[in-house]
């Protein structure tokens, strides 16, 4: 892929502490004319499934070439490995943790290497801040160049999870989850956009905890204020929303809580 224009960043960090700050520091001081772009520094700590949705969620909109540093990474300084994994168009860095499950479960895997070649490390390794001392110089040589075939030995058997997604229970039904929340309290289910035609046209209803919604809107200020509704939002999947205001206090929901579907099946439409 040779050289990289950016390198993006997804971390359990927050921005309170000098941590986000050192790792910019050290690629920038390998490579001062790539460009650091942040994805997000606030996965709530050590939720790999949180993180995992939000980097599966931004990559696409990134450049080709660009090279991915995510650290969620409860086993810091434990023997799990940290991998570079490259796909189509774009290079990951990250704690294999299950960190990429997203990544992997639709991006075909080129080339995935257990970094452990001290040589692109900085002098120091902290047991307890990888993320400074070998993501972001790793991540600024390889946006130099670096081949990740040099970072270690080829591995096939990355750590994921299972990504969950709708299922379909029988004709006419979907049971989903709520995958994840945002921090306006809206709720991304795993319903994706490929069943948007069918819902608007289709849709009978989504139950979620005791609530009841029977149409798709186009915006989040469809309706009356405090109004309960459902829209294929920007992540692409369909979400529940309030109207000016939080569904999440609203409803009392958490990730994972499960949302039914029910919809004219095709055979059934006169």
């Amino acid at each position: 892929m040779g050289r990289a224009k950016v390198i993006a960043l997804l971390t359990d960090f927050g921005l309170e502490d000098p941590y986000v700050g050192q790792m910019k520091a050290v690629i920038v001081g390998i490579n001062p004319q790539v460009q650091v772009i942040d994805i997000s520094h606030y996965i709530p700590p050590q939720d790999i499934q949180e993180g995992a949705f939000v980097l599966y969620s931004a990559y696409r909109y990134f450049p080709e070439g660009t090279v991915f540093v995510a650290v969620v990474d409860p086993g810091v300084g434990t023997r799990r490995r940290i991998i570079c994994v490259r796909t189509n168009q774009h290079t990951f860095l990250a704690p294999d943790n299950g960190l990429l499950s997203f990544i992997t479960a639709r991006e075909k895997v080129h080339l995935a290497v257990e970094v452990t070649n001290s040589r692109y490390f900085l002098p120091q390794v902290s047991s307890t801040f990888h993320g400074r001392d070998i993501f972001a110089p790793v991540a600024a040589h390889l946006s130099k160049g670096l081949n990740p075939t040099k970072l270690g030995g080829q591995i096939d058997d990355l750590h994921t999870f299972p990504t969950p997604g709708q299922i379909i229970k029988e004709k006419g039904l979907l049971e989903a989850e709520i995958i994840h929340i945002d921090r306006f309290g809206n709720l991304i289910t795993t319903v994706e956009h490929t069943w948007a035609e069918v819902l608007y046209s289709r849709l009978i209803s989504i139950s979620i905890k005791d609530r009841e919604i029977t149409r798709i809107s186009r915006i989040y200020q469809e309706g009356q204020a405090g109004e309960l509704l459902a829209l294929f939002g920007s992540s692409g999947h369909l979400e529940i929303s309030v109207n000016m205001g939080n569904a999440r206090e609203v409803l009392g929901c958490t990730r994972g809580d499960k949302v039914i579907v029910q919809y004219q099946a095709p055979e059934t439409v006169e």
